[in-house]
């Protein structure tokens, strides 16, 4: 469905141009290229040769390059806008860590090359892994992971090969607060451990009382995020931590929200065993789409034996990878193929050495008042979820549209409109009607108050009674509002080409 109001002979709109599908624009025998025919040989298919055409679009270079230009400016990304979106860190990155990574002498190199030949690619895993450490105070650190949900694996293995090490393989429950991210329990059952839910009390963190009410000698640990998925800073968690160990469980922190935190607090003071790090949020690759990522997990002196294979050491001879148990090493196994994701180390060392520790803490802080900022532009408008300064994120709920006959789901796509990519919704799931902003250090003033005018102005007609603007949005889309539920119940994955005509009888 194209937009309403006067059509257009076209169904373009200025210089929004509507786009068919590459198949639909595609004619037999028509390329962008002129190859030879190829010569007779051999048939060595065995009867299983094609005997109708492959289905590839014809299409000349020029109809190639505006398809695939048109579908980009139909995108909305971080170069074009603000990203809002709670506990997802969509931040700009430099394009000097953009650059480093297609150099020639990394982007260009295989993983079974000797190891005399990718000196410098092991020294950059060793030196991203020593700052990993630095910034955290963690003793060892598995660059192995290839993303968030990744390296929360690799931490509980970690802790499930601790258990079993000593004798305590009858542990299997994993205590998991409401507050935390939701791959967390889903981490903790693939693991073969079983899940018992913590509540929260009224400040949006988790309850203390509870939570030392659920450990007893079946719990193999606990996962948390810190700061929480209600953009809160779990100030309990050295008491948290204190009560794990005493009940000789393990502390897995969710690293995620590690942007709102670092350079500020090392993780091992707070009491914490494993934390994955998710590179593709904190320290700059372009996040989205499905990657690039990588989560690489720290490990506390308690699980450093159980860290995975490989990792990198530096002896006098240069640098070293180790893939196969030295020494006391009891290694779990392996995360994946081959060292992990290398493109993302380098991006992720360049901005590290570009920022240096002060740049990185000058950064957290910068999210945080970005955050609370927010926070106090919205907050005597829409309604906060907790009271009080938030972290890296600000927490709204539905509850300032009470009555209006506007849902969450209907202010967000009225958003879009005003050219804003809406923030999280409906989430975190503790909270009704979330409204999650996170709009971390890198946006100015300018951008945070052009959201903020838009925000408060939708808020404004919400509440006067317009409640059909709402429902009717979003309106200046190439595409007007979808069927969601079935959208994801019935997706359409393959196109079919109509059927022809048949001519009458």
């Amino acid at each position: 469905m194209t937009d309403r109001g006067t059509p257009t002979l076209t169904g373009n709109r200025g210089l929004r141009i509507e786009e068919p599908l590459i198949f639909e624009q595609g004619h037999p025998g028509k390329t962008g290229v002129d190859l030879p025919e190829p010569p007779d040989m051999p048939d060595r298919l065995g009867g299983l040769a094609r005997t109708g055409p492959i289905g590839l679009p014809g299409l000349s270079e020029p109809e190639v390059v505006r398809h695939y230009t048109r579908l980009s400016q139909k995108n909305y990304a971080i170069d074009a806008g603000f990203y809002p979106l709670g506990s997802c860190t969509m931040k700009h990155n430099p394009r000097l860590n953009e650059r480093m990574a297609r150099l020639p002498g990394f982007a260009d190199l295989h993983p079974f090359q000797p190891e005399s030949t990718v000196q410098g690619a092991l020294a950059v895993m060793h030196r991203l892994s020593d700052w990993l450490l630095g910034l955290t105070g963690m003793q060892a650190v598995a660059l192995s992971p290839a993303a968030g949900a990744h390296g929360e694996l690799c931490g509980m293995q970690a802790i499930r090969a601790a258990l079993d090490a000593r004798g305590a393989g009858e542990r299997r429950i994993v205590l998991v607060p409401d507050s935390a991210h939701g791959t967390n329990p889903a981490t903790a059952a693939l693991c073969g451990f079983k899940v018992r839910g913590v509540p929260g009390d009224a400040r949006g963190r988790v309850d203390l009382d509870a939570f030392r009410e659920a450990l007893d000698d079946g719990v193999a640990g606990v996962m948390l995020t810190n700061p929480n998925t209600c953009g809160l800073f779990e100030n309990d968690i050295m008491d948290l931590a204190t009560a794990v160990h005493e009940a000789g469980a393990y502390f897995y922190l969710d690293g995620a929200n590690f942007n709102a935190i670092v350079g500020r607090v090392k993780i091992a003071d707070l009491g914490v065993d494993a934390m994955h790090i998710n590179l593709h949020k904190t320290f700059s690759t372009p996040h989205g789409g499905g990657g690039p990522g990588a989560g690489p997990t720290v490990l506390s002196a308690a699980l450093a034996p159980f860290a995975p294979l490989p990792h990198v050491v530096a002896d006098g001879a240069g640098y070293r990878l180790i893939e196969h148990v030295e020494g006391e090493m009891q290694p779990f196994g392996r995360m994946k193929g081959f060292h992990g994701q290398f493109g993302v180390f380098v991006r992720a060392l360049s901005y590290v050495m570009s920022m240096g520790a002060d740049g990185l803490r000058q950064a957290s802080g910068d999210a945080v008042l970005n955050a609370n900022y927010l926070l106090a532009r919205l907050g005597e408008t829409l309604t906060p979820s907790f009271a009080g300064p938030c972290m890296h994120e600000a927490l709204f709920d539905d509850r300032f549209l009470k009555g209006s006959g506007v849902s969450t789901l209907d202010f967000a796509k009225a958003m879009i409109d005003e050219g804003f990519h809406p923030m999280t919704m409906y989430f975190p799931l503790v909270v009704h009607g979330a409204m999650l902003m996170e709009p971390t250090e890198t946006e100015s003033r300018d951008s945070l108050d052009a959201f903020c005018d838009a925000v408060l102005a939708l808020a404004d007609r919400a509440r006067s009674g317009d409640a059909a603007f709402f429902t009717e949005a979003p309106r200046h889309t190439p595409r007007r509002r979808l069927d969601e539920t079935r959208a994801a119940r019935q997706p359409v994955l393959r196109w079919e080409p109509p059927e022809p005509a048949k001519a009458a009888e």
